[in-house]
């Protein structure tokens, strides 16, 4: 494996203005990132609005991300779907040029059995050129991957690196850390527990306020996994509240208003998704402020 996942992975937004990619926006957000000390960089996931990007924007975007990087930090491109025939063509026809790595959910809408969600993730293995992260968001998917199936795939074909684990439930991911196989990795989905995850024997985090506070939050990652949990907590729960509010009226809603109020990118997002409120934002400022 040739990218580091061990640490803070970021999981950019996509800045838009009036309507189109704002690719300024981008730029400052990836440098603000890489100079805030992140281990990769994961784009074309759900913080970053792709199921409202329409094909060739999701290229161009994943392109500009790499091109940009530069190879300072490693590189995770999102392709999942609930359409598996779909996700193989796209994997087919993407070049992956400086992608290191690929994130794939879990199928939404369809609440796929345990089985299909196994042979799902099987018959992208067979055809993806890059190794895959599993991600499990039931909160968005309908359907949690349980322990034993992401287990299952770990153990059934080298392609499955890792698991991006945002059910939530600790539980789930200590039965997944303890009968995981050499070197598979166990990455938090939700910013607030990545601390307990790595206490658990984790292995980082693929973040939401990262793209605001990289610094603080891979700082507090890596001290954790040093075994530092003294200034981890520290870190925790100077950005705790700050992250509770991020997720008020969704993500990524609140991130976007939080770079908005550190003048990095606007706020705008796309249809169905709306602004949040004047009070969640206002909230946000102030939270901001004490960081």
């Amino acid at each position: 494996m040739s990218i580091n996942l061990r640490g803070t992975g970021v999981a950019l937004v996509t800045p838009f203005k009036n309507g189109t990619v704002d690719y300024d926006g981008l730029e400052r957000l990836i440098e603000h990132n890489i100079n805030g000390g992140v281990e990769f960089l994961v784009t074309m996931g759900t913080t970053g609005e792709s199921v409202t990007l329409s094909k060739k924007e999701k290229i161009a975007v994943m392109d500009f991300t790499v091109k940009t990087a530069g190879g300072r930090v490693g590189i995770v491109a999102g392709f999942g779907g609930y359409n598996t025939a779909e996700v193989k063509e796209q994997m087919q026809e993407y070049h992956f040029e400086g992608v290191d790595a690929i994130l794939s959910v879990s199928p939404a809408y369809n609440k796929p059995t345990q089985e299909g969600i196994f042979l799902h993730f099987m018959a992208l293995a067979e055809v993806a050129p890059r190794p895959i992260i599993l991600y499990n968001v039931p909160g968005r998917t309908a359907s949690n991957m349980e322990a034993e199936t992401t287990l299952r795939l770990a153990k059934a074909h080298e392609k499955f690196i890792a698991v991006k684990e945002a059910s939530g439930n600790l539980r789930q991911c200590m039965e997944i850390i303890h009968g995981r196989p050499d070197g598979f990795l166990v990455l938090s989905g939700d910013d607030n527990i990545t601390l307990p995850i790595i206490a658990c024997g984790g292995d980082g985090v693929i973040s939401v306020v990262g793209n605001a506070y990289p610094r603080e939050f891979s700082d507090m990652t890596r001290a954790a996994l040093s075994g530092d949990f003294k200034k981890a907590q520290d870190l925790h729960y100077k950005l705790m509240h700050l992250v509770d509010l991020l997720f008020v009226e969704g993500n990524p809603g609140g991130i976007k208003a939080n770079l908005e109020i550190l003048n990095i990118c606007s706020a705008e997002l796309r249809l169905p998704l709306a602004p949040i409120s004047e009070k969640t934002y206002e909230a946000l400022r102030i939270a901001a402020s004490k960081i």
